[in-house]
C-alpha cells in the first residue's frame, strides 16, 4: 500500500497562499484549496478548522515573511536610512516583475476584505503594523545618526512610507515598466529630509 504525500505545515501554507492571492478569499473555493494543498478536506479541517482559519495562517505566513524582508534590508545596509532606500530599490524592482502583478496579499485582502471581515481585518492591521513599526524605528536611528532632521515626525514619516508601499503595490496592476517604478521611487526617496535617493 502507497504511504500517503506528506506535507510540512509551511509547504500547505505556501500552496494554499498561492491560490488565496491568484482568487481572493472569496474566489477561492475549498475546492481549490484542496486542489492546491493535495490534502483532502477533513485534512484541512483538522488543521485549520475552516477556510477562514487556513487563511490567518496564510496571512500570518505572508506577514512573517514581508516583515522578515524589510528587516533584512535594514540590517544589511551601512545605515537606517539606506536600509530605507535599499527596501523600495528593491521594492521598485519587484513591482515591475510579472510576479509583482499580484499586488500584496495584504493591501488585496484590506481591499477585499476591510469591511466584511473584522476578523481578518484586525489580522491584517497587525502586520502592517509591525512594518510601520519597523519603518518608525530606522526613521528614528536615522534621526539619532544625523541623516535625518529631528523635526520630523517619526510616526507622520513612517506612515507616508507605508501608503508609499500601499501605491506601489496598486500600480503594479498596471504593468509599469521598471523604468517608471523605478521613477516613483525615486520621488518618494526625495521627500526624505535629507534631499537624496
Amino acid at each position: 500500500m502507497a504511504r500517503p504525500v506528506e506535507f510540512t505545515r509551511e509547504e500547505v501554507l505556501d500552496k494554499a497562499m498561492q491560490a488565496f492571492w491568484e482568487h481572493g478569499y472569496q474566489g477561492t473555493s475549498m475546492a481549490d484549496l484542496v486542489e492546491a494543498t493535495k490534502l483532502n478536506p477533513g485534512s484541512i479541517y483538522a488543521a485549520f478548522r475552516s477556510k477562514e482559519g487556513l487563511f490567518l495562517a496564510v496571512l500570518d505566513h505572508y506577514g512573517a515573511r514581508s516583515t522578515q524582508r524589510l528587516r533584512q534590508a535594514l540590517v544589511e545596509a551601512n545605515s537606517p536610512l539606506q536600509g530605507i532606500r535599499n527596501y523600495f530599490h528593491q521594492l521598485a524592482e519587484d513591482v515591475a516583475s510579472k510576479k509583482g502583478q499580484r499586488s500584496c496579499l495584504l493591501v488585496n485582502t484590506v481591499l477585499e476584505l476591510s469591511r466584511q471581515n473584522a476578523t481578518v481585518q484586525e489580522r491584517v492591521n497587525h502586520h502592517l503594523k509591525v512594518i510601520e513599526d519597523l519603518f518608525r524605528q530606522a526613521v528614528e536611528d536615522s534621526q539619532a545618526r544625523g541623516e535625518l532632521a529631528p523635526a520630523q515626525d517619526p510616526g507622520a514619516l513612517s506612515v507616508f512610507l507605508m501608503s508609499n508601499i500601499w501605491g506601489l503595490r496598486v500600480l503594479a496592476g498596471t504593468m509599469p515598466t521598471p523604468a517608471r517604478t523605478q521613477a516613483v521611487v525615486k520621488q518618494l526617496l526625495n521627500c526624505l529630509p535629507d534631499g537624496t535617493a
